[in-house]
């Protein structure tokens, strides 16, 4: 089967390793690279483009609210040339409660989002030709915008059963054509499946309790899961999140288990529409090391 694109971040004390890691995935032939906020993947990238010769990478995602529009260009005007074509600029608007926390308020995200892709457009007379521009989507508005304003769409924990349904609001040509279409998928390959579940678990806990996330999944169909959960918050029973996020939604959201289990799940994402999964890795027996090595293993 054609191997996945990889997400993958620099953090403190492990940057050099990274790019260094960039290099032997490229060498594996994975299918990409894809650098979340945290770590500052938008510097990553600008390294991958040095470090790396032929793979597709990009970031998954920028928070569009933490730089000017015009400022963004710039570094991804730099990174496109530099790669040679082979740089995606991912961006979205992130979390109400991330932004919070960073100090940012935020508008209403549609109106946001259109009038940053016009501003940061409107940059390459000055910064020279951009790179292609991939939306982060969740919810069928901003699939929409997508399809309207970009050449893709990116999603992170989609549910596998609504994807075609999420897909429905792409005009037909991009469904078929060029369009980028990715989901990162948290992925965790162990053979004890119960264990990998776990660890699928807390990777998501964070997201259960985002409200964009419970109602994207509530639009999804687990709207039993998200209801309960939404409970448990309120009564300050967070200790019971886990409990709550069932078998049938993890199964749909993230791939656990053994080798079989990760690549067949893959196949189903193919299936559902996804061109691009991306994989993002984690492991019951250390941190994103040795998670890479069950991945490439995995594929070998």
């Amino acid at each position: 089967m054609r191997k996945p694109a990889l997400s993958f971040a620099a953090v403190p004390g492990r940057r050099k390793m990274t790019i260094e890691l960039a290099a032997e995935i490229e060498r594996r032939g994975f299918a990409g690279l894809y650098c979340p906020s945290f770590g500052d993947g938008l510097s990553l990238c600008v390294a991958l483009a040095q470090a790396t010769r032929e793979i597709p990478f990009g970031t998954g995602i920028v928070n569009m609210y933490t730089r000017h529009p015009s400022d963004f260009a710039e570094t991804a005007a730099f990174v496109h040339e530099l790669s040679g074509g082979r740089f995606r600029f991912g961006v979205g608007v992130s979390h109400d409660a991330m932004n919070e926390r960073l100090g940012i308020r935020t508008g209403k995200p549609l109106a946001d989002m259109r009038r940053f892709v016009a501003d940061w457009r409107r940059s390459a007379a000055r910064t020279g030709e951009l790179p292609p521009l991939i939306l982060a989507a969740l919810r069928r508005a901003m699939v929409r915008l997508a399809g309207e304003l970009a050449q893709g769409a990116v999603w992170a924990n989609a549910a596998r059963s609504h994807m075609p349904a999420s897909l429905q609001e792409l005009p037909a040509e991009k469904r078929s054509g060029e369009f980028f279409i990715g989901n990162m998928i948290p992925t965790c390959v162990a053979d004890d499946r119960a264990q990998a579940a776990a660890v699928m678990r807390r990777v998501l806990l964070m997201y259960v309790q985002l409200p964009n996330y419970q109602n994207y999944w509530i639009e999804a169909g687990y709207e039993d899961e998200m209801r309960a959960i939404q409970g448990a918050i309120e009564r300050g029973e967070r200790d019971r999140l886990p409990q709550l996020m069932s078998d049938r939604w993890l199964g749909d959201v993230t791939l656990y288990g053994s080798v079989k289990d990760v690549r067949d799940g893959l196949e189903a994402w193919a299936d559902a529409g996804v061109r691009t999964p991306i994989v993002v890795p984690s492991s019951t027996r250390g941190g994103q090391m040795q998670a890479f090595e069950e991945v490439f293993a995995a594929f070998d």
